[in-house]
């Protein structure tokens, strides 16, 4: 019997392998597809296919965004799951649908992204508790991203309103989070646009993951993030960039351009990491 493999394990086995901490966030907008490019499903399959043929080796793994897929209908879901199945091993896929529903709907939110659509991760809002999460968590060699701590403005909303002790929301996740990962499959979602957050996060979660999106386009710092939330063996964090890579050429050229600017963010990271 194959012994199961932690989807942090596994996270950490594929940054090693392929020496990015990098993820392509798959964020396709009609509306922003270079003109030679059409409008729907067919489209948005040439235009993601080509992203990835120039990428691929610069990264650990991509990020689909699902609403960009679910607004083209049916055909957008089964679009969804061929690039999926067309990501070479050992990249990973995360599913950046923020669920957060209970009983038996998240089960089949849960069986959704890992059975039907084969992701390997998911980002999940916590709101509902434990119950919201429980369901993403029984199956080890697959992870759960919590949104702990976001980039959009409005995030002080709840994220920072602090408890009578004074710990700030955001920290009661963290901790949360740190508890409910006794599968090893548990990780945190941390915008990189406040870089004391990260470290925050970190210390009170040294052992989870974290996805840092915020970088590039939202002008999240990218050094300090780096200095604030790697684990202590160097990994344990994913930078997704979406905008700063996949619209990084607007012409027919936009592939390579798109290649181009994740092999330059591969090698800024991987720069700043060597010389901390």
């Amino acid at each position: 019997m194959t012994e199961t493999i932690p989807f942090n394990q596994r996270l950490q086995q594929v940054q090693e392998r392929t020496g990015s901490l990098l993820c392509v966030g798959m964020d396709p907008d009609p509306a922003r597809l270079p003109e030679h490019l059409s409008r729907d499903v067919d489209g948005i399959g040439e235009f993601c296919r080509e992203i990835i043929r120039t990428t691929r080796e610069h990264v650990c793994g991509y990020k689909f965004n699902s609403a960009f897929f679910e607004a083209l209908g049916g055909a957008g879901l089964d679009l969804l799951l061929d690039l999926r199945q067309s990501l070479p091993e050992p990249l990973l896929a995360i599913y950046d649908v923020k669920r957060g529903d209970i009983g038996n709907t998240a089960k089949h939110y849960a069986r959704a992204a890992f059975e039907s659509l084969r992701m390997d991760a998911v980002t999940l809002n916590p709101y509902m508790g434990y119950d919201a999460v429980a369901p993403f968590l029984t199956d080890a060699s697959r992870g759960a991203f919590i949104l702990c701590y976001t980039s959009n403005d409005s995030s002080r909303d709840f994220q920072q309103v602090r408890s009578e002790a004074g710990r700030p929301l955001y920290l009661q996740v963290a901790a949360k989070a740190r508890d409910w990962n006794g599968g090893r499959n548990v990780g945190l979602v941390v915008g990189a646009t406040k870089a004391e957050a990260v470290a925050e996060v970190r210390e009170t979660a040294p052992d989870l993951p974290i996805l840092a999106p915020g970088v590039g386009a939202q002008g999240g710092d990218l050094e300090a993030v780096l200095r604030a939330g790697r684990s202590s063996e160097g990994y344990g964090l994913i930078i997704p960039i979406s905008r700063g890579i996949i619209y990084a050429g607007t012409g027919r050229e936009y592939a390579t351009r798109a290649g181009e600017q994740a092999r330059t963010y591969k090698t800024t990271i991987q720069k700043a990491v060597t010389h901390e």
